[in-house]
């Protein structure tokens, strides 16, 4: 009887055995923790593409620096066609200048005439331009009373920077008053240049 019940418990040591399992039980696993490690590795593996394919600028960092521009030198011209042949402006070729202590050589302004008396009047007038006075060169009329004004010829040349005496035939008006004539030199072609000159007379 005894050896019947340790047959009893011997094989059922053997069953339990043959049920039990090969391998230790493991544990279950966190679900919350993979998916955090989960996202983890998909932020890192999106922040190394991104470094990867960040577009660089390829345009100049230095800021170009303009040019100013360049003046084109214009040229001077002159409608005289033979002083632009010869390449000197008008301007410069005639021109002439006085002293205002000396310019009056004759009948100073204000000087008292009776009504149709004839006079002569001259200035001394100075060659401020490149060109020489020769023969054309004369006094003409500008504005003013006229007064049957006659210019007397240079009859000389004239060189530049030198002065010469300049003179016009008059006759005073026959009605009583103040009258001025004013002149100016004329080249050649009729052109007038320089300042005018004048006389000024009171017919009494």
């Amino acid at each position: 009887m005894k050896t019947r019940s340790l047959l009893i418990a011997a094989i059922g040591i053997m069953l339990l055995g043959a049920c039990a399992p090969s391998a230790p039980i493991q544990p279950t696993p966190d679900v919350n923790a993979i998916r955090t490690s989960a996202a983890y590795t998909v932020v890192a593996e999106f922040t190394l593409t991104a470094s990867v394919f960040t577009p660089t600028s390829s345009l100049p960092t230095e800021t170009p620096t303009l040019e100013p521009p360049t003046s084109t030198p214009t040229e001077e011209f002159t409608t005289d066609p033979t002083l632009a042949a010869l390449g000197t402006p008008a301007a410069l070729c005639d021109d002439l200048s006085f002293n205002l202590a000396t310019v009056d050589v004759t009948i100073p302004d204000g000087t008292p005439m009776t009504p149709g008396q004839e006079f002569v009047k001259t200035w001394k007038i100075r060659n401020a331009g490149n060109c020489a006075w020769g023969d054309g060169y004369e006094l003409t009329y500008s504005y003013g009373e006229k007064m049957n004004g006659q210019p007397a010829p240079i009859g000389q040349l004239v060189s530049s920077g030198q002065e010469v005496e300049v003179s016009v035939n008059f006759t005073a008006p026959t009605k009583v008053g103040e009258f001025t004539s004013a002149w100016q030199m004329t080249n050649p072609r009729g052109i007038p240049f320089g300042k005018a000159i004048f006389v000024k007379i009171v017919v009494q």
